[in-house]
């Protein structure tokens, strides 16, 4: 049997009063969509996405996920033109799921992106099922209606539904499991006479029903809940938050203030890490035992090996930090950073493309672009690697044990050699050897008593006293 997905992600999405399409506003940093994709088990034979509004974002969405080693199986597209109802979308869908060889369909909405792995594996091992939810207040959901023994009946849409219907509080949670070839032929005898004027998939689903026990599951609401506003988006990220949270506290993490933590769904934690209030962390992140992450620290796919420390209101981007660094306050490490065991890169310290071996020091006030620092090295304050003529981009390279003067410029391309010494206030334009002596500074001049005498000349005869 070859179980196909298909995920329906062709709405703009008014309500969300956005160019972007829904399905790709984020949820903790990832997209609504490649959270739903995610869920797909990784044996699955293939993945359908429907498309049509902002189809170029989300095609271009799909290349970046797929380059990134995110998607867990083959993943193909069907426009599905303006859209006429999500029976319509299935309706698309036909030629494509008959050339992947489907035997069974597993759908899945791209706007509901909490529904958990273990579901969808539900979903796919099912022969035919509907998931579904109970809800107080019903309100504009699609109404379940089941046999005696519980499988599916019927289901009907809120506006075409009777008064005794919009009683029922099981709604469909749009997710089903249906053999394709029952499916694809009630697909084809769909019609559009309904309040909408709409193909709905629920009458395929219906018709599917007639031909064999559909069974009715019931899943807890964050699972199924769609992201129609902007509104919807803040309650799911919550509840993908407290998911995400409760599982690394079960795995010996610490938040010092979960609700102002941002912890995303790739993010990975060992026993022992801190997070202080106010971090957040997203992306493609490994933080290695016993590190801390000060307040409002920002870091974004890096990784943080064990007993780190970083202190507070740090930005971190795809960097690496070594066992034992200390980072900050107020650094930021750029994309390329590379830094060894036991480094110190400290307050108001910009790194980019920047590998400091273990023990070098950047303790203040640095921009340190394009370079490669030795071992044991000090990196004074004020110190820049002036990396760019305005064309192009050239690297610094300095020596292990070197000790850099406050204030200098390295102007790239230059070299360093082991054991040099640079005075503060150089700019060093070429190659110091190793064990040399750099010093650019101009000759310091001293007149005795000269500061008396230009004050006199500045206040004038009438402002002496």
């Amino acid at each position: 049997m070859s179980t196909v997905a298909v995920i329906l992600a062709a709405g703009l999405g008014t309500r969300m009063k956005s160019s972007l399409p829904k399905v790709l506003h984020p949820i903790l940093g990832d997209a609504s969509l490649l959270w739903a994709l995610r869920a797909l088990p990784s044996d699955l034979g293939a993945a359908v996405v429907v498309v049509h509004s902002g189809k170029e974002q989300v095609l271009g969405a799909l290349e970046g996920w797929q380059q990134a080693g995110l998607l867990p199986c083959p993943v193909s597209t069907v426009d599905q033109g303006p859209p006429q109802g999500t029976g319509h979308a299935l309706q698309a869908c036909i030629p494509e799921l008959d050339r992947l060889g489907a035997t069974k369909v597993v759908i899945l909405c791209g706007d509901v992106p909490l529904t958990t792995p273990a579901t969808v594996a539900r979903l796919c091992a099912a022969d035919a099922l509907l998931l579904a939810m109970d809800l107080e207040v019903p309100g504009a959901y699609g109404r379940v209606l089941q046999h005696a023994d519980g499988s599916l009946a019927g289901m009907v849409e809120a506006r075409d539904a009777s008064p005794e219907q919009l009683t029922v509080r099981r709604v469909n949670g749009g997710a089903y499991a249906l053999p394709w070839s029952p499916l694809r032929t009630a697909l084809q005898a769909l019609r559009n006479d309904n309040a909408q004027g709409e193909y709905y998939l629920t009458d395929a689903v219906v018709a599917v029903a007639r031909t064999q026990p559909v069974t009715v599951a019931v899943c807890p609401l964050d699972e199924l809940a769609g992201m129609n506003s902007r509104l919807d988006q803040a309650t799911l990220q919550a509840a993908a938050q407290r998911r995400i949270q409760e599982h690394w506290m079960r795995e010996g993490v610490t938040f010092l203030h979960p609700d102002s933590t941002l912890v995303g769904p790739r993010v990975v934690l060992a026993p022992d890490v801190l997070l202080e209030p106010g971090v957040r962390l997203e992306g493609d992140v490994r933080i290695g035992e016993g590190s801390r992450i000060g307040q409002g620290t920002v870091i974004v796919d890096a990784t943080l090996a064990e007993g780190v420390e970083v202190r507070p209101y740090c930005v971190i981007e795809h960097a690496l930090v070594g066992a034992g660094a200390k980072v900050g306050p107020f650094a930021r490490l750029r994309e390329g950073t590379d830094l060894g065991a036991g480094v110190h890169v400290g307050n108001f310290v910009e790194t980019k493309k920047a590998r400091l071996h273990p023990g070098a020091k950047a303790n203040h006030l640095a921009y340190l672009g394009d370079t490669e620092i030795g071992e044991g090295t000090n990196i004074g304050a004020g110190v820049i690697t002036c990396n760019y003529d305005g064309v192009r981009k050239h690297r610094t390279t300095i020596g292990r044990n070197v000790f850099i003067g406050s204030d200098t410029q390295l102007v790239a391309p230059v070299t360093i050699g082991d054991g040099a010494l640079v005075g503060a206030g150089s700019t060093i334009t070429k190659d110091v050897p190793a064990d040399g002596i750099a010093l650019s500074r101009a000759p310091q001049t001293i007149r005795e008593d000269a500061a008396t005498r230009l004050r006199k000349r500045q206040r004038g005869p009438s402002e002496v006293k």
